[in-house]
């Protein structure tokens, strides 16, 4: 597995050209595109559908698809994304009524399976799924808008989900999302992310190879 994995959050992108937005940052350096799903009612904002993902398959994006599902109910709409090109498809344990069959459902549709844990979600319930899990999701600000600040306690959840994840011995990526700028995600990967979401810190800037490169020299700085 990579050491780093940037995935910019196209919420923060400038949706008038958002194809040629998700190919400069791919040429960027970016390894995979963030979508952040909201419905106005899991979480208190309405952003884009499976018509978006499919949309940027059609326009020949080829790159990992990274589906972070802010809907309730949720296991309505996985099999519209997995259809629609996703690779990933993460979602919160709040919004699904029996955890593991959506992550069943998620895969059976050919894609790879995430649960996010929101920043009062407690790691237990890992306990029970982690082992079915390619990926957990940190939410390192309450999910519904783009431009938070990153809650430092997030790191020390970050520490025990990745010793969680060393113990069990296995491929699973952990992922963070929420305030990830280049002067703080050192920290974050030295407590133990791998996977990283930003969104405005990328798209925001005049250059975004620029920022990107300059994220992994601050991850692999860490990392020795």
């Amino acid at each position: 597995m990579s050491n780093c994995i940037i995935s910019p959050s196209i919420l923060s992108a400038n949706f008038a050209k958002l194809g040629e937005e998700v190919d400069n940052v791919i040429a960027a350096g970016a390894d995979w595109v963030h979508f952040d799903v909201m419905d106005n009612h899991y979480v208190p904002n309405l952003t884009i559908g499976p018509m978006v993902c499919q949309a940027l398959r059609t326009h020949g994006v080829t790159a990992p698809i990274d589906v972070h599902l802010m809907v309730e109910p949720v296991d309505r709409i996985v099999p519209d994304f997995a259809e629609a090109g996703a690779s990933i498809i993460s979602f919160h344990p709040e919004a699904s009524r029996h955890v593991h069959r959506t992550i069943q459902l998620i895969r059976s549709h050919g894609c790879q399976a995430g649960l996010v844990l929101n920043p009062a979600t407690p790691v237990d319930l890992l306990d029970w799924v982690l082992e079915d899990l390619d990926l957990v999701l940190l939410m390192s600000v309450n999910p519904g808008f783009g431009g938070q600040t990153f809650i430092p306690a997030t790191l020390d959840k970050l520490r025990t989900v990745r010793a969680m994840i060393d113990t069990l011995g296995k491929p699973v990526r952990l992922e963070v999302d929420g305030g990830v700028k280049p002067d703080n995600i050192g920290a974050i990967a030295a407590a133990g992310a791998d996977a990283f979401v930003a969104g405005s810190a990328i798209f925001n800037a005049p250059d975004y190879a620029a920022v990107i490169a300059q994220m992994r020299a601050n991850v692999a700085a860490v990392r020795g």
